[in-house]
């Protein structure tokens, strides 16, 4: 079957995804008011991903809408792909399958729970077809990135690794960094498998900063995961680093700082976070200002990933 390569979000795009992308709204620029800031002297404002879809939000649109292409263009009728039981990543690809036709097929990590939550249900009502896999099979998974790369597809699927994982994600997130219409010395981004990092790094402007917060523990790894993606020399360092010291003991863990944090953040801004992406990161964040890690005057901007279907409520 035909594919395009890394390069083909230059080509027109099919009408069914310019018709899916009308439905969204636009991605604000807010800028945070906060006392707290005011002291330190710093500029922090949101790119508000969040805003573009109540179930597409986020990066997840970002990374997928070229894949989409490259899956559609290529004449692939089925998307193959893996994610935990509350996967933002399988979310968003089981609701874009059931609006575009494709059909959807989700590797879940662990066993099947005896009471489905949220995520799932929506999984199943959207028509995907969940597989619970071993947590050994599903780090084997990994191994896997080529879209014909896993053992046993058949003709017509595609496979598509965790959080969308690959070199075409990369170029949906540049189109968030060239919406951002003033100029930033920082900007900062939640880290799960650090595509979304990558994508921001290779649309840096001249003489800003990135940094990704690493959403897991012992996330070292990450480094060279971006550094595969980042082809020109000029961009492995030191124009960027991950943040791995607030991770809160582990994927998805958190603690009564994490939350306390959270719930005084959407008090005094009306954003809402949720405590396994966004929320860790802008901690993150608040902690380093107040350690004095970013110069007075230094404008941040921070990119809100969406995922907050993750947090609801069994």
């Amino acid at each position: 079957m035909k594919r395009i390569d890394c390069s083909g979000h230059t080509r027109k795009m099919l009408p069914e995804l310019i018709d899916l992308e009308k439905q969204f709204k636009p991605s604000t620029l807010t800028r945070i008011v906060d006392p707290r800031l005011d002291q330190f002297n710093i500029e922090l404002w949101m790119k508000r991903d969040d805003l573009l879809h109540p179930i597409i939000s986020g990066n997840k649109w970002r990374k997928l809408k070229f894949i989409l292409q490259d899956v559609l263009s290529g004449g692939f009728h089925t998307v193959v792909s893996m994610g935990g039981a509350y996967s933002n990543h399988l979310h968003a690809l089981a609701c874009i399958g059931q609006k575009l036709d494709i059909k959807t097929i989700g590797l879940v990590r662990g066993e099947a729970p005896a009471v489905w939550n949220p995520t799932l249900r929506d999984l199943e009502r959207w028509g995907m077809q969940l597989r619970f896999v071993s947590r050994g099979a599903y780090r084997k998974l990994r191994e896997y990135q080529r879209p014909d790369s896993l053992p046993g597809l058949t003709p017509g699927q595609y496979w598509l690794p965790e959080g969308g994982s690959v070199k075409l994600a990369l170029a949906g997130v540049a189109e968030a960094i060239a919406e951002i219409d003033m100029p930033y010395d920082t900007i900062c981004v939640p880290c799960g498998t650090g595509t979304t990092l990558a994508g921001i790094i290779g649309a840096l402007p001249a003489r800003a900063t990135a940094i990704g917060f690493a959403a897991l523990k012992n996330a070292g790894f990450l480094q060279q995961d971006v550094r595969r993606f980042l082809v020109m020399p000029e961009l492995q360092q030191p124009r960027w680093h991950i943040e791995q010291r607030y991770h809160f003991g582990g994927f998805g863990k958190s603690d009564v700082r994490l939350q306390t944090f959270i719930d005084n953040f959407i008090r005094c801004t009306g954003i809402p976070l949720e405590p396994v992406y966004t929320g860790k990161m802008l901690y993150g964040i608040y902690d380093l200002i107040e350690r004095g890690f970013f110069r007075p005057g230094q404008r941040i901007v921070v990119l809100h990933t969406g995922g907050l279907q993750g947090s609801r409520e069994e």
